[in-house]
């Protein structure tokens, strides 16, 4: 597999990097984890508007899925080649009206589903192309899930948004990869059941026995040495910052 960070900002864009997405690619599929503010223009660095595969969306906060509302207007209104068939999306119950009503001037009111084919994704194993995924319900204050995606014996985890849970400790269980949000600050945020810290997510990495952590969904106010440094006094694995236009061979 292969994971390139389009983007990792929490809760809004920085000056270097547009919300949460994450483009996974292995046999010529391609899938992206998110699709936050900022994140279709950034994602065309990497793949054409039309070459993606399949979207998984982890929740429905405006910094995991808003460019999805941009990314109806590229799919329904080509010109050239014809209104693009309908791609995949796997997200939370609600998904296909969250959108709706955040684009709020589309066609008609099942515009959506002409161009994306939505699954609602409840905690279950099931197939993405050549992906076997795992998704788990994760601690956050709507509906938000967890995914564990194996190919070829490799396995890569994405913790979505989330406090602390047992549930994300089983998702990165021996994981190659564990892409793990770090928006809080240990000692300064302390609410339960939103976000990670940097020390959390250490805490977490070394308890499932993950090989390598990439910490992401650190927001433009916060410093992510702080959290860098947090993980590291817990994890004693490899363990960096997630940035943008970097990827991983896992």
């Amino acid at each position: 597999m292969k994971l390139t960070v389009v983007g990792c900002s929490g809760s809004f864009p920085s000056a270097e990097s547009a919300c949460s997405s994450y483009l996974v690619e292995a046999d010529g599929f391609r899938l992206l984890l998110d699709m936050g503010n900022g994140a279709l223009g950034e994602l065309q660095r990497h793949c054409g508007l039309y070459d993606l595969d399949a979207i998984f969306l982890s929740h429905l906060h405006a910094d995991h899925c808003i460019d999805m509302c941009a990314y109806f207007v590229a799919r329904y209104y080509r010109h050239d080649g014809g209104r693009c068939d309908p791609i995949p999306v796997y997200g939370p119950e609600g998904t296909e009206q969250r959108l709706t009503t955040a684009y709020a001037d589309t066609p008609s009111a099942s515009s959506m589903s002409e161009v994306f084919d939505f699954h609602t994704v409840k905690p279950s194993t099931f197939d993405i192309g050549p992906f076997t995924v795992h998704t788990e319900r994760v601690a956050h204050p709507v509906e938000a899930y967890g995914i564990r995606i194996e190919h070829g014996g490799r396995v890569l985890t994405y913790s979505g948004d989330t406090g602390v849970t047992d549930t994300l400790d089983e998702l990165a269980r021996d994981a190659d990869l564990f892409l793990c949000e770090a928006a809080f600050t240990h000692g300064k945020e302390n609410i339960p059941d939103l976000h990670l810290n940097g020390r959390e997510a250490g805490e977490t990495a070394a308890r499932a026995g993950a090989r390598r952590l990439v910490l992401t969904h650190i927001p433009p106010w916060t410093d992510p040495r702080v959290n860098l440094d947090d993980a590291r006094a817990v994890y004693d694995g490899p363990v960096e910052l997630a940035v943008p236009r970097t990827s991983y061979e896992i």
